[in-house]
């Protein structure tokens, strides 16, 4: 019994291995989309960096003409709303994660439930309609009453904040947006 027990790990190990080296650079491959970014000015408070407070591989992606004009739409509501530039990285970070700042609509069987809009807000979750939750100003304001609610959301991280709000089955990967958020912020909140 010990020795196919025995057997039964090594075998078992030597396939990690193997899918390590074979997947290795492949995934390694696969996660080169990420670009290297080099944070614009920022100030420091504590270990964060202020409003950027980066966690990890940052992601990037060009924006069209209707994702600036839903990260202006987003800042916008945020000023509505008399929140800070911090309100507003976190909710581009996580309208970035969500639909790539691009306001979805149903997506058939590709949907994840009924999840629509820029934040991906679910009416049978009581975010609002269809016709509200795929409107910018109204999607935003919904995501920042949720932030809103969160104690301490300003020194948390901002992964953390947006999944208190989102709970999205992917907690950490609202971190990879954060700078590109702090800079699309920097560049448009005073236009």
């Amino acid at each position: 019994m010990n020795t196919i027990l025995r057997k039964s790990v090594l075998g078992i190990a030597g396939l990690a291995f193997t899918g390590g080296v074979f997947a290795g650079p492949v995934a390694a491959h696969a996660a080169d989309t990420t670009a290297s970014v080099k944070p614009v000015s920022v100030s420091v408070q504590g270990d964060k960096l202020i409003p950027h407070g980066v966690q990890g591989n940052q992601s990037r992606i060009d924006l069209n003409d209707e994702q600036t004009k839903n990260v202006k739409a987003i800042i916008a509501a945020t000023k509505k709303a008399g929140m800070d530039e911090r309100a507003a990285v976190v909710s581009i970070a996580t309208a970035l994660q969500e639909s790539k700042l691009e306001n979805l609509g149903h997506l058939g069987d590709r949907n994840d439930h009924d999840s629509q809009g820029l934040f991906q807000q679910r009416p049978s979750s009581g975010w609002g309609t269809v016709e509200q939750i795929t409107d910018p100003e109204y999607s935003t304001t919904a995501f920042l009453k949720g932030l809103k609610q969160v104690d301490g959301w300003k020194d948390m991280p901002l992964t953390k904040a947006a999944q208190t709000v989102q709970v999205s089955a992917y907690p950490d990967h609202y971190a990879q947006w954060e700078q590109q958020a702090a800079d699309l912020v920097a560049q448009h909140w005073n236009k």
